[in-house]
């Protein structure tokens, strides 16, 4: 047995020993609940989907099994949690984006957002570094620095040529840390940049079904200016203060503006995409009423006399069904077909359903209410306190697991701790949400640092450094946007707990 599966079954077995020590410890509850059943199945799952001793995705299904077992729920109503509109959302955005790579439109945004802002190093990789971010709010983060790690290492390649490799590498390490870093800042932006998101909109409906929606618009009024400041700082941190990048040979702009040359003209399946893409984001960011406190911009939902059955799939859904109708020059084919149901990460829509059906299995099984009751005597601290010891514990957590898994952890705790506290769920959960994505320290603490750490040019203690800064600016930024800027656009009165937040015993 190898050192690898003897760990894996170590694991196995400390999150089967776990579980069991919490089904007989918790009280069983009340006639319905199933608190210690439930406390049994969040327990195995958390230790498995922390350790990977299982994927993640199979790890994943265990609620379709057990939650009928133990009496939690049916096995067809366990079912529904992996299929709904969240998942819908997901996915028409990812086939909107599998478009893009297709046709090279993704390549063509992202050369001519290098070529504009780059002419000095510095400016360089600014250009690489909002290129990906801006292709991140929209494309798999993952998907994004596969694609910019190429591009970045011939340019260093070709200035290794020119200045030789000791006078480049304070060149190449922002260049490609600005790229794993500005991946997962980007993909914070909009609802579809990275799963955390997507999971947060779900769990929030199951756990609180009357409370506001988190729309596409009113999600990027939040996000947006922390992603943009988060981004210069990380760019300022990089070239200025760590790295110091000097003033070496600006071939970089010449070798990306003949990249882009190479590409020719935009063909017209491009235009199509890029069309359907500019449409498609207006639709999702107008869709729903933008109160900003001052004035109301209303959405277009409203022209329809059943607004409320609209939602962001819905949109997602249908730019998908465009794309799969529109032609392309070969007449045989059209601008998707068939095969991109082959590139859809399945696993990531068994993640979250799995998270999804655990968190309904918090509410129904009453284990909220009993997390609830236990927690009732915190909140003493004061709730910005509160939100930035958050913000700082779940960015360090997920630098050892992964960012979607630890959100739909810990998002069922957040909402009874919440609760509990008197605090409006939204404050902690978004927040919660938002830190999942700021892991910067370590390779495995998300897929874009995985991917340039792949690439042998960035060593461990260089990504820490640089890691450590970003992960406490990125707390300390979430906490002020979300404490001061979110309860003006979600509404929340911190004063009180919102009437859609009270637990009904």
């Amino acid at each position: 047995m190898t050192k690898s599966r003897t760990k894996q079954t170590i694991s196995i077995f400390a999150a089967v020993i776990l579980s069991l020590l919490v089904y007989f410890l918790l009280p069983t509850g009340t006639e319905g609940e199933h608190i210690n059943s439930m406390g049994a199945v969040a327990s195995l799952m958390a230790i498995l989907w922390i350790t990977e001793a299982l994927p993640l995705a199979v790890t994943s299904l265990f609620p379709i099994v057990l939650f009928p077992i133990l009496g939690i729920d049916s096995g067809d109503k366990t079912a529904e949690s992996y299929i709904n509109s969240t998942i819908f959302l997901y996915l028409g955005g990812f086939m909107i984006a599998l478009a893009m790579e297709r046709w090279n439109l993704h390549k063509r945004i992202a050369l001519t957002i290098i070529s504009v802002v780059g002419s000095r190093p510095s400016g360089l990789i600014l250009g690489f570094m909002i290129a990906t971010t801006f292709l991140s709010m929209w494309m798999s983060n993952t998907a994004t620095a596969v694609m910019m790690l190429p591009i970045g290492l011939s340019i260093i390649s070709k200035q290794e040529e020119l200045t030789g490799s000791n006078e480049t590498r304070n060149f190449a390490l922002p260049l490609l840390l600005g790229i794993a870093y500005s991946a997962s800042i980007g993909g914070t932006a909009t609802l579809i940049g990275t799963p955390p998101n997507i999971s947060f909109t779900r769990i929030l409906a199951i756990i609180f079904p009357n409370a506001p929606e988190i729309n596409f618009g009113n999600w990027f009024l939040l996000t947006f200016p922390i992603a943009l400041i988060l981004l210069m700082f990380t760019w300022v941190l990089l070239t200025r203060i760590l790295f110091k990048v000097g003033r070496i040979s600006t071939f970089g702009k010449s070798h990306i503006k003949k990249e882009l040359a190479n590409l020719g003209p935009a063909s017209k399946e491009e235009k199509l995409v890029g069309a359907v893409f500019f449409i498609t984001a207006l639709l999702w960011m107008t869709r729903a009423e933008l109160d900003l406190g001052a004035f109301v911009l209303p959405g277009w939902s409203g022209l329809f006399p059943k607004s409320s059955y609209l939602n962001d799939g819905t949109v997602a859904i249908f730019a998908a069904l465009l794309l799969f109708i529109m032609p392309s020059n070969d007449h045989e084919s059209r601008i998707l077909n068939g095969e991109v149901f082959r590139k859809v990460p399945w696993d990531i829509i068994l993640l979250f359903g799995g998270g999804f059906a655990l968190a309904k299995g918090f509410v129904i099984s009453g284990l909220s209410i009993h997390i609830g009751n236990q927690l009732s005597n915190i909140g003493g601290l004061h709730p910005l306190l509160i939100t930035f010891m958050i913000a700082v514990a779940i960015s360090m957590l997920t630098e050892l697991t992964s960012n979607t898994a630890t959100t739909e952890m810990v998002l069922p705790i957040l909402a009874a701790f919440s609760v509990a506290a008197g605090i409006n769920p939204l404050l902690l959960m978004i927040t919660g949400t938002l830190s999942a994505s700021m892991a910067f320290m370590l390779p495995a603490a998300t897929p874009p640092n995985s991917v340039i750490f792949g690439s042998g040019r960035v060593r461990v203690p260089e990504m820490a450094r640089a890691g450590i800064f970003l992960n406490l600016f990125a707390s300390v930024l979430i906490t002020i946007f979300v404490y001061f800027l979110g309860i003006i656009i979600f509404d929340i009165d911190l004063s009180v707990l919102p009437g859609w937040a009270v637990t009904k015993n």
